[in-house]
């Protein structure tokens, strides 16, 4: 019996034959024998290797799909952000595979110093070629540990403010105010300076507004805690603050600090704008302007 290497050198021999095409009738017929031949030789040397591997791959890539979508609806990868979950979801799929095609390459025969070779030659190619697609990748992997925000927090990043929309692999992409996708490579994001506006439950409003120096301090104190006492949505502890905090060359300046939970914000931002406009009016307080006199030489 032939060993199988004396087979492949048969092999060999007969594609070579295989590449001289036959011209006349005859020829054609021997061209065919030789082919049948060849495919025989290469069913019995390598079909049931190739089988087994097209059936690793198969069930392997069925198993590995059934068992990557049960860990995403675990109980562990619940608590996770769903971009999060997709995230990881992909890594382990694709590395899994990886590793499944080299076992059907090992089955059907090549050496596996050979397939660690090629694998580690393009994978040095291919990291010189993505480098920044890579340090994007590893942005990501410290953004799902670190976790300094979610999907649906708002954050500030420079002059980038917005609701964190998804966390992908390579990339965060920022829903603006004004209703714009701002997309943020991970490896810009995972080492800047972002403030998270809505990590917490409370959140401070901080306003000043101005009153003339012949009004009575007390009087516009009381008045700026009144209007904030009547506002449903701030809290009661923290208690209000309301204090003069400045003098200013044509009034008096006064700190008002809130406390409201976050999601209500804006809405005592502009309330307290409001409201304090009318409860200045209401109690005669002064508004001062910037006034200018001019003194004419004659």
């Amino acid at each position: 019996m032939l060993l199988e290497a004396d087979i492949a050198e048969e092999l060999e021999d007969s594609l070579s034959a295989l590449y001289e095409f036959p011209t006349s009738t005859e020829e054609v017929s021997q061209y065919v024998q030789k082919l049948w031949t060849m495919l025989e030789e290469f069913a019995v040397t390598y079909g049931g290797k190739l089988i087994i591997a097209l059936l690793l791959l198969i069930i392997g890539f069925k198993i590995i799909n059934f068992l990557t979508k049960k860990l995403v609806s675990s109980k562990a990868m619940g608590k996770l952000d769903p971009s999060a979950a997709v995230f990881i979801k992909n890594i382990i799929s694709i590395s899994t595979k990886i590793l499944i095609g080299i076992v059907a390459l090992s089955i059907l025969g090549v050496p596996m110093t050979s397939i660690i070779t090629v694998v580690g030659s393009c994978g040095l190619a291919v990291g010189l070629a993505l480098q920044g697609s890579l340090t994007n990748i590893a942005g990501g992997f410290v953004l799902l540990l670190v976790k300094p925000f979610k999907v649906g927090d708002f954050i500030i990043e420079g002059d980038i403010s917005g609701t964190v929309t998804e966390i992908g692999i390579f990339n965060t992409k920022v829903q603006t105010i004004d209703n714009k996708i701002v997309i943020i490579p991970n490896s810009t994001i995972s080492n800047a300076t972002v403030t998270n506006v809505t990590a917490l439950d409370l959140r401070r409003v901080d306003l000043t507004f101005t009153a003339a120096y012949s009004d009575d301090v007390k009087t516009v104190e009381n008045t700026l805690l009144s209007v904030c006492d009547r506002n449903e949505l701030i809290l009661k502890d923290p208690a209000p603050f309301a204090r003069v905090s400045g003098h200013k060359d044509s009034a008096l300046e006064y700190t008002v600090r809130a406390w409201c939970k976050t999601d209500d914000y804006w809405s005592v931002y502009f309330d307290l704008y409001r409201d304090v406009k009318y409860a200045f009016d209401e109690k005669g307080i002064t508004i001062p302007f910037p006034q200018l006199d001019v003194h004419e030489k004659k």
